[in-house]
């Protein structure tokens, strides 16, 4: 297993919608268990594998707490087929927007139809953090982010905050480059 870099706002390709899964085989597998171990090193309870550059519909999810309470679902191709009426509130962040957090509202309960690590359909019903959980990745595979949720003035804040930290990295990263350029030459 390896653990991949998890792409952040403002990179483009979290606004790409996810291409189905056609087949599940040993990269598919692998891409899971690399998911699921950058995931718990982040650490996080969910990740969509758009986060991590790959536009497939995969979601790994474990609301466990601690290594013992840790019980992996593996979701491919996964879709609501149901949701409540009834709302519930959450403080949500997420692992490509970090270190920013807000209330969200979602339904309260969902279910939840998918392939498994060995391609049979399942279903379950999620309620609470799982549903919360479940319908905040499932939005990434639509090119979504939770901030999405949020009033325009706050999530134009986030995105303003983000784009600028990035313009910043990218200026001290051509910095560098230029120094390590001039450096060389000197040394020629």
């Amino acid at each position: 297993m390896a653990l991949l870099p998890i792409i952040t706002l403002p990179d483009p390709r979290l606004r790409k919608v996810s291409e189905p899964v056609e087949r599940i085989d040993a990269e598919i597998h692998r891409l899971l268990d690399d998911m699921l171990e950058t995931m718990y090193a982040a650490p996080g309870i969910g990740l969509a594998a758009i986060q991590v550059a790959v536009a497939k519909r995969i979601v790994v999810v474990d609301i466990g707490k601690t290594e013992e309470e840790r019980s992996p679902l593996f979701l491919i191709n996964p879709e609501i087929v149901w949701a409540s009426e009834e709302l519930s509130s959450y403080q949500e962040g997420c692992l490509s927007v970090p270190d920013y957090f807000d209330d969200v509202k979602r339904p309260a309960m969902v279910k939840v139809r998918h392939l498994d690590r060995h391609g049979q359909t399942q279903e379950f019903d999620a309620v609470g953090l799982l549903a919360t959980v479940v319908q905040h990745e499932l939005e990434h595979l639509e090119g979504g982010l939770f901030i999405d949720n949020l009033s325009r003035l706050k999530r134009e804040r986030v995105v303003k905050k983000f784009s600028k930290a990035a313009r910043f990295d990218e200026i001290v990263a051509q910095r560098r480059a230029e120094a390590e350029r001039q450096s060389e030459e000197a040394g020629a």
